[in-house]
């Protein structure tokens, strides 16, 4: 098993942080590549002519690789939402046809949805949150539904980011397929720490940031684009995304033709030689501790946060339904108030998330991050 990787974080012995669902920490070897880019941007002549390409490519084939996808699929995109917006450019939703939403789901793969929906002439049809935490059911009785609408899409998160409700991607990847449907999968809560495999799933876009499970920076992110989608009209027109649009040619507009793969994708302003070299710095790491190593040590970790709150009247659901990295806690009578700034008082960082405690550890907690939450919970839940 993965031993914890604390020292690799300016992380203090008296900071118990759990909530790498909202924001990781950078690792010490990021934030060194952080600081030395600031100070390119400030010496740009400095810069040798191939680095900006050098980064978006060992960015790119870093995000590749973590979804065992070609780079040449990959496209450098800023956030989920914008690469949920690319896709939606692309497809074309037939009228009367249904696309497969989750209730509660993060914002960025259901609003796009929602705004086409009436003008477009399709439903937007949302899988209710299940009572038992079983996602993966729901979603299957959804998309199987006898005498539904045509489905055309279905555009989900694969770990549900308020609760850390599991979907099998697997069993709901080729449900879609049965019936001529798309898959988008927001990956946010999976990239990095479960297995998402491209080449055997065939999903039609995945979609995943870099500041949470990555190790990253902010406003960095990645998106597959299955090759049967790659001959469409980007979000944005910028000259990366041309063949051969250059102000160093004398003819500026040389090749105006798109670019014949997921490049033609990038986003513009896409030399963000700052943070781009950070977002793949972490996603190097990840791929080098490994997802079976890392799924291990986490699943300990909240696996001992369950067992050690069945006392305190918190309910947690059933571990095959859960995601390992995330664990949610709820409240019969509703999240006592405080709860949360309490714990943070007594350096314990947790989130709240739709009355839910969501705890989410990462590789730099320990055994020790767990016993000091588990007591503080035990005391404060009990009084």
């Amino acid at each position: 098993m993965l031993s914890s990787q604390r020292d690799q974080f300016e992380m203090p012995r008296d900071i118990c942080y759990l909530n790498a669902a909202s924001y990781s920490p950078l690792p010490r070897k990021t934030l060194e590549a952080g600081r030395a880019a600031v100070g390119r941007k400030g010496q740009p002549w400095t810069l040798p002519g191939g680095f900006a390409n050098q980064v978006h490519e060992r960015a790119r084939a870093a995000a590749a690789r973590l979804i065992n996808a070609e780079a040449a699929d990959v496209a450098l995109i800023s956030s989920v939402a914008y690469g949920v917006a690319t896709a939606a450019k692309l497809l074309a939703i037939p009228r009367g046809a249904r696309v497969l939403v989750l209730e509660n789901d993060h914002c960025s793969p259901v609003l796009e949805w929602q705004v086409r929906s009436q003008p477009q002439g399709f439903a937007v049809e949302t899988v209710s949150q299940p009572e038992d935490g079983d996602w993966t059911s729901a979603v299957l009785a959804a998309i199987e539904r006898p005498g539904a609408p045509p489905l055309a899409l279905a555009s989900i998160s694969s770990v549900h980011w308020s609760d850390g409700g599991l979907i099998d991607i697997e069993q709901v990847g080729a449900a879609l397929k049965k019936q001529g449907a798309m898959f988008l999968i927001d990956a946010t809560h999976h990239v990095g720490v479960l297995t998402l495999d491209v080449k055997r799933l065939d999903p039609d876009f995945v979609i995943f940031p870099t500041y949470k499970w990555v190790l990253g920076p902010y406003g960095r992110a990645f998106l597959y684009v299955a090759r049967r989608h790659q001959d469409g009209i980007p979000l944005e027109q910028a000259a990366p995304g041309r063949r051969n649009v250059n102000a160093e040619n004398n003819v500026y507009f040389a090749d105006s033709r798109y670019l014949p793969d997921a490049r033609r994708f990038d986003m513009g302003e896409r030399d963000h030689f700052i943070s781009m070299e950070m977002a793949a710095i972490g996603m190097e790491m990840m791929a080098e501790w490994g997802s079976a190593a890392i799924v291990q040590r986490l699943h300990m970790l909240t696996g001992r946060i369950a067992d050690g709150v069945q006392d305190t009247g918190a309910q947690v659901a059933e571990a095959r339904f859960r995601a390992p990295h995330i664990l949610s806690l709820g409240f019969p009578d509703g999240m006592p108030a405080g709860l949360i700034e309490g714990l943070a008082g007594e350096g314990i960082f947790v989130a709240p998330r739709l009355g839910r405690m969501r705890i989410s550890p990462h590789v730099y907690n320990d055994e020790e991050d767990v016993e000091r939450l588990v007591a503080a919970l035990s005391k404060r839940l009990k009084m």
